[in-house]
C-alpha cells in the first residue's frame, strides 16, 4: 500500500501537514464501489440538499448583510472625525464558517457569520447598548435601554426583513441572533489591531490576530478553522466531495441519535468536521460508504483521551495560549479535539465521561451495523434487489433513537420565562448549563451506572398542575429531558434524593443570570418510561407512544442476556423436575412423565447444540472476513501508536489502551498510572515519606471516598468498583442467578463503615471522644437523640444533620437510605 500521497495543504502562508501518517492509501475495491451506489441512492431519498431558490435566498441575504456591516463601519469612521475617503476604505468583510462555508447545511440551517471590523469600531458601536439619547432628561430612567440607531445591531433590528432578533451581549464571544428573510443568522463581532479592513484581507494568515481581544479570537476562529479543514480535505475534487457527502451522513447520523449538541457535551458541527477530515487523511482514497464505515471503526478504537487533531499544534509566537497534551489542565480533559488553527484548543471542552459512554456507544453501534451491511452485501443473497437500488438498507444506521424507552427512570426540566423575549434569554442561559448539572452533579454524586441528555427541546409545559404556573409562563416554555439508571449494588435505601443537586444547581448555577426577571424558573419533574407525555414519542414511531411500548417490549425480549437467563432458567426447572420425577419412581405414570421431561431436556439440549454449531459455521465462514478485519485493525493501532509516541506520552499496547479507555468511560479517572502506584504503597511503608495529611487521604481513596478539592471540583476515587460494604449484595445476588432463583428477600448487608476525623479544625467544628462532629444546633435545628416533648415551631424528625427538633417550614433534606412509611 502507497503512502506516497501529498496531503500537505498551503494556506495563509503557512504549510501544514497531516498529524498521522496515512493507513490506507488504496482505491476501493469493485464490490465497495457497488455498496455505495446504494448509498447513493439513499442520500437522493433522504439526505435532501439545500434547493436552488434557497440558495439565491442565502447569498442575497448575504450580499445585503455584507453591504450594511461596510455603511456601519464607513458611519463609525465619519463619527470619528475621519474624511470622506477614508472613511470609505476603512472597509469591513462579512465571513461565513462552520455548515454553510463548506457547503453541508441542510434546508433551513443557520448561517454562521463574523463581521470583521477595524480598530476604530468597538463592540459598543456594535451594540449600541450605552446610548443616551441627547432629549433625555437627566434622570436614572435616562434613555430607557433605547440602542444607539447608528449601531449594527440596530440597523439590523429596524429592518423590514429582520424578525426574531436577539442580542446576547454578556456571552463571552458576544453574539447577535435574528432572521433575515426567513434565514437564520448568528453574527459575531471580530475587531482587529488595524485601520482599515481591506477587500483582499487574508483571514487565514496568523498575523490578523495580533493584539486583539479573547472575544475577536474566538470569533475569529471560526472562519480559520472551517477554511483549514476544508483546505486539508481539499487535493483533488474527488476526494473533497468525498468528504462532503460523509460529512452530511454523519451530521445526520448524530442528529437522529441524539449526538449533535456541543453545549449539551455532544459532538457539534465543528467537530464533525473535524472527525471526517482526520478519517479521510488516514483513508485518503476511500470511497464514501468505505469511509463512512472507515469512520466508526477509527472513532470505535481511538485511545481516549489521546487528541483528535488534524495537524499539529504550532505557535506563531503572539502570546496567545496553544493546547499542549503535557499541561496539567489539560491532562483533565476526557475526549480533547483540537482545532487545526492557531491558536490550537480544544473543540471538545464540553464533552464529559457521561457523554463520552454515549457516544463510545454509538459508535460501536454504527461500526455494528455499517460492517454488517457490507459482509451481508458481499454475500450478495441477503437483501432484495429493489431495496439495494433504493438505498432502504442503509435506513438501520440513521434510526431514531430509543432514547425515550431506554431508560426506566427520566427527569424532565421545564424551563420558563413571563414573556418571549425573556423566555429566550433564560432558556439559552439555561442551556448552556445542563450539562454541568448532568455531568457535574447528578452524573458524579449519584448511584447512577448511566445518565443522558437528550440535546433537542420540546416546545411544551410538562410541569405538573400543582407548580401554580400562569398562561404566559405555560406559554413561553420548553422542556428539556434526562434518562437515567440506577446502579442498585451502589445504592443505598430505596430512594434516590436529588434535591440538594437541584437546589445547588439553582443557586450556584442559575443564580449567574443577570438580569432575573420575577417568573424565570426550571421546573423539574419525574417519570417513569410508561408515564412519559404523548409528545415524546411524536415524529419517532408512527404509531405514537403504543408503537413505542411495543418496541420497547421487543427489545427487552431480544436482549441476550434475557434470553440466555430465561434458556438457563428453563434448563434448571427441567432438571430439577426431572431429578424429582426420577426420585420418586413409583408407578408407571410417573415413568412415562419421566420420559416426558427427559424429551424436554434433551430438545433443549439439542437446540443449544445446533445453536452452538450455526455458530461454527457463521465463525468458519467468516474466518477470511475476520483476518482481513485484523489486518486493518493492526495498521489503525500502528497509526494510533504513532500519535501516541508523538505526543509524548507513555507507549501502551492494544490492550492496555483498551483497559484504560474501560476505565476512562467507567469514571476512574484520567491519570491511571499515577493512581496505580499510590495504591501500590502501603500506609505503613509510606509514614516515612508522605504527611499524616496525605496518608488520611490515602485511606479515604482506598475506602472509595469522594474526595473535594480546594477549587471545588469532585473527583471520584473507584466511582466504577463496588464499595467494600456493598460486596454482600453482589456475592448473594451471583449466587442467587447461578441457582436460578428469584425469591425477593432483603438482602443482609455484609458490613458497615464509618469515618472518624483524626484532626481537629478548631473554631469551626467540635469533635467528640470517638472522632464525631458534635452539632449543637442553630435556631432552625436544636439535636436530640430522643423526643422529649412538643416545642413551638418545631417538629422532631430525622434529617441530615441527625435526630432532633427542627424549624417548621424549612426545607429538610432526607438522607437516600432513610424512607419514611
Amino acid at each position: 500500500m502507497s503512502n506516497s500521497l501529498n496531503l500537505t495543504a498551503t494556506i495563509g502562508g503557512r504549510l501544514v501537514s497531516p498529524a498521522l501518517p496515512t493507513v490506507d492509501s488504496s482505491p476501493s475495491t469493485p464490490s465497495e464501489l457497488l455498496f455505495n451506489e446504494s448509498l447513493k441512492s439513499y442520500i437522493s431519498h433522504n439526505v435532501p440538499l439545500e434547493p436552488v431558490d434557497g440558495i439565491q435566498r442565502r447569498e442575497r441575504v448575504l450580499m445585503k448583510m455584507a453591504s450594511l456591516c461596510r455603511e456601519w463601519v464607513k458611519s463609525v469612521a465619519l463619527k470619528r472625525g475621519w474624511g470622506e475617503d477614508m472613511a470609505s476604505r476603512a472597509g469591513g468583510e462579512l465571513f461565513t464558517s462552520g455548515s454553510y462555508r463548506l457547503g453541508v447545511h441542510e434546508p433551513g440551517a443557520d448561517i454562521d457569520t463574523i463581521v470583521v471590523a477595524p480598530s476604530i469600531c468597538t463592540r459598543d458601536d456594535f451594540f449600541g447598548s450605552n446610548y443616551m439619547p441627547e432629549n433625555a432628561a437627566s434622570t436614572e430612567e435616562g434613555g430607557g435601554g433605547a440602542r444607539d440607531p447608528t449601531s449594527l445591531a440596530e440597523r439590523i433590528r429596524v429592518h423590514p426583513d429582520v424578525t426574531n432578533f436577539v442580542p446576547v451581549e454578556g456571552a463571552a464571544v458576544p453574539i447577535l441572533t435574528f432572521d433575515w428573510e426567513g434565514v437564520n443568522i448568528d453574527l459575531l463581532f471580530a475587531r482587529l489591531n488595524a485601520s482599515t479592513v481591506p477587500p483582499n484581507f487574508d483571514i487565514d494568515n496568523d498575523a490578523v490576530l495580533n493584539g486583539v481581544d479573547s472575544a475577536t479570537e474566538k470569533s475569529l476562529n471560526g472562519p480559520r478553522v472551517t477554511n483549514l479543514i476544508a483546505a486539508l480535505a481539499s487535493g483533488t475534487d474527488e476526494r473533497y466531495q468525498t468528504f462532503l457527502t460523509v460529512v452530511r451522513l454523519v451530521r445526520k447520523w448524530a442528529k437522529s441519535r441524539g449526538l449533535y449538541s456541543n453545549k449539551m457535551g455532544y459532538w457539534g458541527g465543528v467537530n464533525i468536521n473535524i472527525a471526517v477530515a482526520l478519517v479521510l487523511q488516514l483513508y485518503p482514497n476511500a470511497c464514501p460508504a468505505s469511509l463512512l464505515r472507515k469512520f466508526f471503526l477509527v472513532f470505535k478504537s481511538w485511545r481516549w483521551p489521546n487528541p483528535v487533531m488534524l495537524t499539529k499544534p504550532h505557535d506563531a509566537e503572539l502570546g496567545l495560549p496553544v493546547w499542549n497534551a503535557l499541561q496539567a489542565s489539560n491532562m483533565r480533559q476526557v475526549a480533547p479535539m483540537i482545532t487545526p488553527a492557531y491558536p490550537a484548543m480544544n473543540s471538545t471542552l464540553s464533552v464529559s465521561r457521561q457523554t463520552l459512554q454515549i457516544l463510545h456507544e454509538e459508535f460501536c453501534r454504527g461500526h455494528n451495523v455499517v460492517d454488517k451491511l457490507y459482509k451481508d452485501f458481499s454475500k450478495g443473497d441477503v437483501f432484495d434487489k429493489e431495496d439495494i437500488e433504493s438505498g432502504e438498507i442503509w435506513k438501520e444506521l440513521f434510526r431514531p433513537s430509543d432514547f425515550f424507552i431506554g431508560y426506566p427512570h427520566y427527569l424532565s426540566l421545564c424551563i420558563v420565562g413571563p414573556s418571549q423575549s425573556d423566555a429566550q434569554a433564560w432558556a439559552g442561559f439555561v442551556e448552556s448549563r445542563l450539562r454541568k448539572l448532568v455531568s457535574d452533579m447528578l452524573g458524579r454524586s449519584l448511584p447512577l451506572s448511566k445518565i443522558q441528555l437528550w440535546p433537542k427541546k420540546f416546545d411544551a409545559c410538562v410541569a405538573d398542575r400543582t407548580s401554580l404556573l400562569t398562561h404566559a409562563q405555560r406559554a413561553n416554555s420548553i422542556t428539556y429531558f434526562i434518562g437515567f439508571r440506577v446502579d442498585t449494588l451502589r445504592m443505598r435505601g430505596h430512594q434516590l434524593d436529588i434535591e440538594r443537586q437541584l437546589s445547588n444547581f439553582r443557586n450556584y448555577e442559575l443564580a449567574k443570570f443577570y438580569p432575573s426577571v420575577v417568573g424565570m424558573d426550571v421546573l423539574p419533574r419525574t417519570f417513569t418510561v410508561k408515564e412519559l407525555p404523548k409528545i415524546c414519542f411524536e415524529g419517532i414511531y408512527e404509531g405514537g407512544k403504543l408503537e413505542a411500548m411495543k418496541r420497547r417490549r421487543m427489545l427487552i425480549e431480544a436482549d441476550p442476556k434475557r434470553q440466555e437467563a430465561k434458556a438457563k432458567k428453563k434448563l434448571a426447572k427441567l432438571k430439577k423436575k426431572m431429578e424429582a420425577m426420577q426420585q420418586k419412581k413409583a408407578s408407571k405414570k410417573e415413568d412415562i412423565s419421566t420420559s416426558e421431561v427427559k424429551d424436554e431436556t434433551d430438545e433443549a439440549l439439542l437446540e443449544s447444540r445446533k445453536r452452538k454449531r450455526d455458530d461454527d459455521d457463521e465463525e468458519s465462514e467468516g474466518n477470511a472476513v475476520a483476518k482481513e478485519e485484523e489486518e486493518e485493525a493492526a495498521q489503525l493501532e500502528s497509526a494510533l501508536d504513532m500519535l501516541q509516541d508523538d505526543a509524548g506520552l507513555a507507549h501502551k499496547t492494544r490492550e492496555e489502551a483498551e483497559i484504560d479507555r474501560q476505565k476512562l468511560l467507567a469514571g476512574a479517572g484520567l491519570q491511571w498510572d499515577e493512581e496505580e502506584e499510590a495504591a501500590d504503597v502501603k500506609p505503613d511503608e509510606a509514614k516515612g515519606k508522605l504527611t499524616q495529611e496525605e496518608i488520611n487521604a490515602e485511606i479515604l481513596r482506598r475506602s472509595g471516598v469522594v474526595i473535594v478539592s480546594d477549587d471545588d471540583e469532585a473527583t471520584v476515587v473507584g466511582g466504577n468498583r463496588i464499595l467494600p460494604w456493598r460486596q454482600g449484595y453482589k456475592s448473594i445476588a451471583v449466587k442467587k442467578e447461578e441457582n436460578g432463583s428469584e425469591d425477593s428477600d432483603q438482602l443482609p448487608i455484609k458490613a458497615r463503615a464509618a469515618i472518624k476525623f483524626k484532626s481537629e479544625f478548631p473554631g469551626l467544628i467540635e469533635l467528640d471522644a470517638n472522632g464525631r462532629v458534635i452539632d449543637k444546633g442553630d435556631d432552625d435545628y436544636m439535636p436530640s437523640s430522643k423526643w422529649i416533648g412538643r416545642k413551638g415551631g418545631f417538629e422532631y424528625k430525622l434529617g441530615e444533620r441527625g435526630l432532633g427538633y427542627y424549624r417548621t417550614g424549612k426545607p429538610v433534606v432526607v438522607p437516600s437510605n432513610v424512607a419514611y412509611a
